[in-house]
């Protein structure tokens, strides 16, 4: 497990990477652009959320156990978020199509994320978005023969690996500070949560899924394994039994 300052450390080490060849001509079949276009304009615009009420949830958190870095760890993570973002707008300008403004499904989530001050509903939010990312972006790099594009989604297949892992490791800071009926009560919650969240970014995105070689029951068992992955693992303590859970430990 990361110290807060190690995560910070982290993400401006990765900013520095620079894993796309943006001298790469795109090369899109139509049938590639018909199945892909949709989903990755919907996908470009939830990656560019200025994450103002993630950082409000972050700094009332923060303030409460006394890790006022947490917060700039935080804005770290959204940025490199909102990279992704830029990177897949610029893809878009690449192949002369527009970056759109309205999503469904991005309006959803906005809008219940407008509505949530709890960091234990943001992480978990999070890690069920960020899964649901890491099934997405491998589909859609197996959906085209573009070298620029799957560049682009390994690029943020890799920050995806650890944006996971700082979640579940807070996740874990967070349900280590419940009482024992807070505990119970919590872990019966989190499964239908998770699941019903994958279920809407399926109904969002599955002619996307499909290209990527996912139907409805292997997107869902990959889920249930990512699931056992992040809140499984974060909800069972003797993981961590070992591993300082202080924020400032070393």
């Amino acid at each position: 497990m990361r110290t807060t300052i190690q995560w910070i450390g982290h993400f401006y080490a990765n900013a520095e990477q620079q894993r796309i060849d943006w001298s790469i001509k795109p090369s899109l079949s139509k049938g590639e652009l018909s199945v892909i276009l949709s989903s990755l304009q919907a996908w470009q615009l939830g990656e560019t959320s200025d994450g103002k009420n993630l950082v409000k949830a972050a700094t009332l958190y923060a303030a409460k156990i006394q890790d006022l870095q947490y917060v700039h760890a935080i804005k770290l993570f959204i940025k490199e978020e909102q990279k992704h973002g830029e990177n897949l707008g610029k893809y878009l300008d690449s192949i002369g199509k527009p970056r759109i403004k309205h999503d469904w499904g991005d309006s959803l989530f906005r809008w219940v994320r407008h509505w949530n001050t709890s960091m234990e509903m943001w992480t978990l939010t999070v890690l069920v978005v960020e899964s649901a990312a890491q099934i997405f972006y491998k589909a859609l790099k197996e959906a085209t023969h573009c070298k620029l594009l799957r560049q682009i989604c390994t690029d943020i297949l890799i920050d995806e690996a650890y944006h996971i892992d700082f979640q579940t490791e807070r996740f874990a800071m967070l349900f280590e500070r419940k009482s024992l009926v807070g505990k119970m009560i919590s872990s019966g919650c989190y499964k239908p949560f998770f699941f019903m969240t994958a279920l809407v970014v399926w109904m969002a995105h599955r002619k996307l899924f499909r290209a990527g070689g996912n139907d409805l029951k292997t997107f869902m068992n990959k889920m249930g394994y990512k699931f056992t992955r992040t809140i499984g693992r974060a909800t069972d303590l003797s993981y961590y039994k070992d591993v300082p859970i202080s924020p400032y430990a070393s």
